[in-house]
């Protein structure tokens, strides 16, 4: 029953038939104090207060009417029930027979339980879709990526989910200036950090997951856009081939053509040029559309297609992607979706002109009618839309929807319904706005004009303000709308079922949160506001509060890129659970990722072993994989389309001299997990030594953080953390730690910093430093070389006495300032036990890293491993400069200290002092050792620095061949 009636039904209930109030006033108290008592599952809920109580002598029954607050809380039928019986316990004999209902915010208690949380049989249909109604959609999804090599059953394959992530800058009309929506605080500001939960975290899990995800901001990082169009001339191409029974000619309607580098608001670039069409079908005559783009610098691209939609449009329109991995092969279904920018996936391509930098269009398909063919984008570029005067000089991933959804073809009632007064307000509704005009004419929205993409549910991401005192979680909050159009969604369902999807959300966030944290994540009130991102959408939506943005305990775990993943895959779980209910089919979690990767070399000399282990997930026990992906990558391109394998181990064969790389998933029917590290190795004919590269560097952290007494906050000169990838968050240095000014903004208010670093890409942790590493050795001479995690070398997995050389990566590696259960120590105890076994077989080891020597220096028995089998000692920090260089094998050898978006930064690096017969090799400009070498019945050669930071290839090839030729020990 929807609000509405149930308010009614209350209404008419209390108007007839009523007495006079009978309930003592003890009873009253009990049962005002009842939910302050009894708080199920909520701890940051205000107290609900009691409004009314009536007795209905002719229907038995006694209502209690509570204020809106007490549905602000989660409740199931357990409880519900249990309230119900103790309350009437608490009344007495005098009314043993009657009927307890309790209303809050117009709904009886009992129907505020999701149906998630119901047996199948008491669920609410008004709730749930009505049995197969959109399984069209299931086969002809808006895209769907051909090359994968598996298809996930019971996940979210087909499903289409509409998110996006809080704010981006948008242009102020009264202050004529571009500005964010929060204000710079410990180092970010919510509009750059949620950034750092969606597009990293969330939309990979959902995509591999199979879900199609649509965001109305730009997703794309990439700061390059290069556009190929059949109505632009330049140095990309766009070309045509016919066949003997179709060709090519003009759409009916409109198309994209960039006609110009800026657009003034309200201009749609999709109505300056035309399209491209051409009769498809299973021929055996095939003819294709063609476009080239000239690449600008080689790296990651996100590629977007676009099309017209007209009468008879395909299902099936194939689509090529060229690129360094090799071809990706694509389905679009252009009968939905036409007229605006279409994602497919984000490729590596090579800098210039070439024919594996490229999209292929076919007009062979799998369903007869049209394909079109308009412009192709590659790379999210920069803000092009003109305000006040000027551009918002930012890249398009950090600005509002506002004018994304201008560049992506939306007519100006998405995006412009104040007329360029309000473009703060314009950019809230613009997200929803978008996503009904998308959904539009599909099952969920189907008496709406639009493109046709069946939604399934929106969802905006957010943080939120406020505070708490002490070392306390202010928690994450929830918001769905339900008082609109007479409370239904757009194909009938209640409103209600928004709550549900937010209840669920809530409920999995403060589990698995309060798990991975070891502390009671504090979970907030689910509201039921009048949130435009939460009211316009016409399918099921809510807003989630994930954490305070302003609250340092907060902040301590929300920076951490592990936390990360844990919000992220606790909202994926929540939205497959939805959806999965939804439809009435069984879902399945897709698996972690796989642990104690290694490779080794086979029984021939062009084969190597790949091994892995899967890793539990304790909280979902269907999480369990039940096969693997292997990803290969040959040379300096990127990763192919993956190969399925059924065990934990695979054997490929290889050709010699040439560097392969490998990264690995696990996969069930629920999905695919997240990439594991990446693994290299190159076999060279006529071998002089095997090298067995060890990574050791997997940390992923927060900025260094305070809190004392007199200081609270992120150092990020100290330590800037670790992110997964790349950083999209810090906008520069804390100023103001004082404790007193918890709460306040400006500059005496607690987390007050910079801004010099906004928007600033910033390189993290890759986990491909064996692939450096490894380059480096093959140029060195005749070095074959695999690599392993330090995990695998930690259990024996992996066999040191096979290699006469260990080099051991330990990056930004360290114990401090870890988030709970990972533990990043440079050299771990069994790390420490198998070097030292490898080193008293008279071999070499080489290690380089920031904190080899500052990690070990808390107790003796590290202190004695680096001394004695190392040789060296910790003798405090050197002294970084921004043009550091290392002196030393006779050369001078520039280091990456400060922020870059290609490498890390060494921002930290330990002076050395030899120990024992260690010697120093290399000084850094300070004349402090930068590293300790030792030769004796074995050899060490230790630096204070990552290798990889090395700016300069052909130094690490140098400094890689000297070291190398060090460590060989003659005789070997």
């Amino acid at each position: 029953m929807n609000m509405k009636a149930i308010t009614l039904a209350a209404s008419l209930l209390f108007a007839a038939g009523v007495t006079a109030q009978t309930i003592d006033r003890e009873a009253r108290q009990y049962i005002s104090t009842y939910f302050e008592k009894n708080n199920p599952d909520s701890t940051g809920v205000a107290c609900p207060k009691l409004k009314e109580t009536q007795v209905d002598r002719s229907n038995k029954c006694v209502n209690i009417v509570f204020d809106k607050t007490l549905a602000y809380r989660p409740f199931r039928t357990k409880f519900v029930e249990k309230a119900k019986s103790d309350i009437k316990k608490e009344l007495g004999k005098q009314f043993r027979g009657y009927t307890i209902n309790i209303y809050t915010d117009g709904m009886e208690l009992a129907d505020l339980v999701p149906n998630y949380f119901r047996n199948k049989n008491e669920r609410d249909n008004s709730r749930m879709l009505p049995p197969g109604s959109d399984d069209q959609y299931e086969s002809w999804p808006w895209t769907r990526n051909d090359s994968r090599p598996y298809v996930p059953s019971e996940g979210l394959e087909g499903r289409h989910i509409s998110l996006w992530q809080s704010h981006g800058i948008y242009y102020k009309k009264d202050k004529r200036e571009w500005r964010w929506q929060r204000p710079p605080m410990f180092s970010t500001r919510e509009d750059l950090l949620t950034q750092s939960f969606v597009l990293p975290y969330l939309i990979p899990m959902l995509e591999r997951a199979g879900a199609v995800v649509f965001t109305p901001r730009e997703r794309d990082i990439q700061t390059h856009e290069v556009i190929v169009d059949n109505d632009t001339e330049n140095s990309s191409q766009y070309r045509e081939t016919n066949s003997r029974q179709a060709k090519w000619q003009t759409a009916p309607g409109n198309g994209f053509a960039m006609r110009k580098l800026k657009y003034q608001n309200g201009e749609n670039p999709f109505t300056h040029g035309t399209a491209r069409l051409i009769q498809s079908g299973t021929t055996k005559y095939e003819a294709w559309a063609e476009w080239r783009p000239d690449i600008p610098e080689a790296g990651e691209y996100a590629v977007y297609v676009s099309y017209r939609t007209v009468e008879g449009s395909t299902k099936a329109a194939r689509y090529k992607v060229f690129h360094s991995g090799g071809v990706t092969e694509f389905t679009v279904n252009q009968s939905i979706g036409g007229g605006t920018w279409v994602y497919l996936g984000t490729f590596r391509f090579d800098k210039g002109v070439n024919s594996y930098c490229m999209v292929r269009l076919s007009n062979v398909t799998d369903d007869d009618g049209i394909v079109t063919a308009d412009a192709v984008r590659f790379g999210g570029g920069m803000g092009n839309i003109v305000r006040g005067g000027s551009t918002s000089g930012k890249a398009r991933y950090l600005e509002g929807a506002k004018y994304y959804a201008q560049w992506a073809g939306m007519p100006d009632s998405v995006y412009n319904v104040t007329e360029g007064d309000n473009d703060y307000a314009d950019d809230i509704n613009t997200r929803s706005r978008m996503t009904n005009l998308l959904s539009g004419g599909s099952r969920y929205n189907q008496s709406s004009p639009g493109l046709g993409i069946p939604f399934e549910l929106s969802m905006g991401i957010h943080s939120d303000a406020g505070v708490r005192p002490g070392n306390n979680f202010v928690g994450t909050l929830g918001i769905y709308t339900t008082d609109f159009n007479d409370g239904r969604l757009a194909d009938g369902r209640d409103r209600y079922t928004s709550r549900d999807l937010t209840d669920m959300t809530l409920t999995n966030i403060t589990r698995d949160l309060t798990a991975s944290t070891g502390r009671e994540w504090r979970r907030r009130s689910m509201f039921n506001k009048n949130y435009s991102e939460t009211r316009i959408p016409e399918i099921p939506s809510m807003i989630l509060e994930m954490f305070s943005h302003q609250n340092p305990t907060d902040l301590r775990y929300a920076m951490d890129p592990n936390f990360k993943f844990d919000m992220a895959r606790s909202v994926y779980k929540s939205i497959l659970q939805f959806v999965s209910l939804q439809h009435g089919t069984r879902f399945t979690v897709q698996p972690l990722p796989v642990t104690h990767f290694s490779t080794e070399f086979g029984r021939s000399k062009n084969e190597v072993l790949l091994r892995w282990k899967p890793q539990e997930d304790k909280l979902e026990p269907s999480a369990a994989p039940t096969h693997y992906i292997v990803y290969t990558r040959i040379g300096s391109g990127s990763f192919d389309n993956g190969t399925l394998v059924s065990g934990t181990s695979f054997t490929m064969t290889i050709e010699q001299d040439i560097i392969y790389s490998f990264k690995v998933t696990a996969v069930n029917k629920g999905g695919e997990s997240m990439d594991s590290e990446i693994l290299s190795v190159c076999r060279r004919r006529n071998e002089t030594a095997k090298v067995l590269i060890i990574n050791g560097f997997d940390r992923l952290s927060a900025p260094h953080f305070y809190n004392t007494a007199d200081s609270v906050g992120f150092d990020i000169c100290t330590d800037a953390g670790v992110a997964y990838g790349h950083e999209l968050t810090l906008t520069g240095q804390q100023l103001y730690f004082n404790p007193d000014g918890l709460g306040k903004e400006g500059p005496r208010g607690l987390g007050n910093c910079l801004t010099d670093m906004e928007g600033s890409i910033i390189a993290g942790n890759t986990f491909d430093y064996p692939f450096i590493h490894g380059r480096a050795i093959r140029a060195a001479g005749k070095y074959s070389f695999v690599s392993s995690s330090d995990e695998a070398v930690e259990d024996g997995t992996q066999h040191l006495k096979n290699y006469d050389i260990i080099d051991y990566i330990c990056g930004l590696e360290k114990e401090e300032n870890n988030y709970p259960g990972k533990n990043y120590k440079t050299f771990s105890p069994a790390m420490q036990k198998r070097l030292s076994e490898f080193c008293s077989l008279g071999r070499g080891l080489m290690v380089s890293g920031s904190y080899i020597a500052s990690d070990m220096n808390g107790n003796a028995t590290d202190r004695n491993f680096t001394s004695s089998i190392l040789h060296y000692a910790y003798a405090g920090t050197a002294k970084n400069s921004p043009d550091e260089s290392v002196y030393g094998l006779n050369t001078e050898t520039p280091v990456q200290t400060t922020c870059s978006k290609d490498i890390y930064a060494a921002t930290h690096s330990d002076r050395l002092v030899p120990a024992g017969e260690g010697f120093i090799p290399m000084l850094y400009s300070d004349n402090s050792s930068a590293a300790v070498a030792y030769k004796g019945s074995y050899r060490t050669f230790c630096m204070s620095f990552p290798f990889e930071t090395i700016k300069d290839s052909k130094k690490r090839d140098y400094i890689m061949s000297g070291i190398m030729k060090f460590l060989l020990v003659k005789g070997r």
